[in-house]
């Protein structure tokens, strides 16, 4: 299946990125993909090196003639966000990536496809193993955990790179330069709840929210796609009254906008036939709503295949479903400076319930901080009137935009001589490393780009054969036109 991708062009990238995706490499597990670009380095004899946190940085000198040009910093990650469909059976540490070309498109069969940011990563690797592409002292950085932390860019210590031009290659549209980005924190709402037992003339029911498109909870934000987990809530809002809730799984990571979400309920028989025609209200009315957007949206109820013994308390319950109907999830300010830029946004990722323990997970972003921090006040102050703990963490910075910036300048009119038009040049609501990276290199002029990506995040994430031969030319156009010292 994969030596269909091998023969894409150009091969010199497409091949690496096989050559890449073979390697399992979920976030917080990188240790193999760390190895494996570690033997690549040094099987170019190029310096390679690993930091204290796991970056790998490899070092290939400037080609003749390039020797004046300013140094500098290529940058991708090496993590992939791990996301599959219910009904694929994949494990992603263990199994390399299914690709298949479907017309322009590479897609994966069931899972997401490692595009974001592998595409960015062979890209680099082409460049330091070709021996006849013109480019200045060359530094390649392949940072770890960027999809679930950004742990990789904040160990990255001053004094390591010696690069003055940082290019990163994990914009996800051909025909944007990015010029800043969107900072972020993570947020987690904690409680415990008193169970009681199920009565004994109770029936036990399965209900899923399934069939949503997910994606990037950064860069999708701005759509209004569905989100699974504030579904499930309006669903069990609507019947509360007549349910009892035994547990509830929706989401898997932070940064990815929930496609499912299933709870285990239970309902009195004397009060079945009303939580029917309820549940079915409120299942109409959604899908009614999101038809335009979510036309795969389906909400279902099922017998579960076995009875639960254990439900939340009515107080507890209340105070639960409150918080999550309170909690804001999506878009939250827009920027007043860049037009349909996204400044403030929340997603309510993660949703679990057992066993006396609930647990929800947000990512809040702002290109803004005092807006973010407006944002997590709000949440925190919600989650705490329904009874929750609520803990910050893996807090990181935005990447203001720099408008003068002389490597801009390059991009931009090299795209213009190309193409014969703009590029789109803008700062995006995603987190990306340059912001982190320029607390330790603040006089380094940074810039993204890359290839056309969409639905990074989900399954359906899919990476533009054209478009990849529009970015792997531009690329080379710009090592060409580098400034000198």
């Amino acid at each position: 299946m994969n030596e269909a991708i091998r023969n894409l062009e150009p091969k010199a990238v497409w091949n690496k990125f096989a050559d890449l995706n073979a390697v399992p490499r979920p976030s917080k597990k990188e240790e193999r993909v760390i190895a494996f670009m570690k033997d690549f380095g040094k099987s170019l004899g190029l310096e390679t090196l690993e930091d204290e946190v796991g970056n790998v940085i490899i070092r290939k000198p400037a080609t003749k003639g390039m020797e004046d040009r300013t140094p500098i910093v290529m940058q991708s990650h090496l993590d992939m966000v791990h996301q599959k469909n219910n009904d694929t059976e994949f494990d992603f540490d263990t199994q390399g990536i299914e690709m298949y070309v479907d017309g322009d498109w590479v897609r994966a069969k069931g899972t997401t496809l490692g595009a974001d940011n592998g595409l960015g990563v062979a890209t680099i690797m082409a460049i330091l193993e070709s021996d006849n592409i013109p480019h200045p002292d060359l530094e390649a950085l392949f940072t770890i955990d960027e999809e679930t932390g950004m742990t990789g860019a904040m160990g990255l210590k001053g004094g390591i790179l010696q690069g003055d031009i940082l290019l990163n290659l994990d914009t996800e549209e051909d025909d944007e330069i990015g010029v800043g980005c969107a900072g972020g924190v993570d947020i987690t709402a904690t409680k415990h709840y008193k169970e009681e037992t199920v009565p004994d003339e109770a029936v036990t029911y399965t209900l899923t929210v399934k069939g949503l498109q997910g994606g990037h909870s950064g860069m999708d934000i701005i759509k209004g796609l569905g989100n699974a987990n504030k579904m499930m809530n309006r669903v069990l809002y609507a019947c509360q009254d007549i349910i009892k809730i035994a547990s509830i799984k929706g989401g898997s990571l932070r940064n990815a906008i929930p496609r499912e979400s299933v709870a285990t309920i239970v309902v009195e028989n004397l009060n079945d036939n009303a939580f029917k025609a309820e549940w079915k209200q409120i299942a109409t009315a959604i899908k009614e709503e999101y038809k335009e957007l979510e036309e795969d949206l389906e909400i279902v109820v099922e017998k579960a295949s076995e009875a639960a013994d254990k439900v939340m308390v009515k107080t507890d319950q209340t105070k639960f479903l409150q918080s999550m109907y309170a909690a804001h999830n999506g878009v939250y300010r827009m920027s007043p400076a860049i037009e349909d830029l996204v400044e403030t946004s929340n997603n309510i990722a993660k949703v679990s319930v057992k066993e006396g323990s609930i647990k929800i997970e947000c990512l809040t972003r702002s290109s803004v901080n005092s807006s973010k921090l407006d944002l997590a006040n709000t949440l925190e102050s919600v989650f705490h009137l329904g009874g929750f703990d609520v803990a910050f963490s893996g807090e990181y910075p935005g990447w203001a935009p720099n408008m003068e910036s002389p490597i801009l300048k390059v991009l931009d009119n090299l795209y213009q001589k190309l193409h014969g038009e703009k590029a789109h040049v803008a700062a995006c609501h995603a987190g990306l490393e340059c912001g982190i990276l320029g607390q330790n290199y603040p006089q380094m002029d940074m810039i993204s780009f890359g290839p056309t990506i969409k639905g990074a995040h989900s399954p359906d994430e899919r990476a533009s054969i054209s478009s990849t031969q529009k970015f792997w030319k531009f690329v080379k156009e710009i090592l060409k036109e580098i400034p000198k010292k």
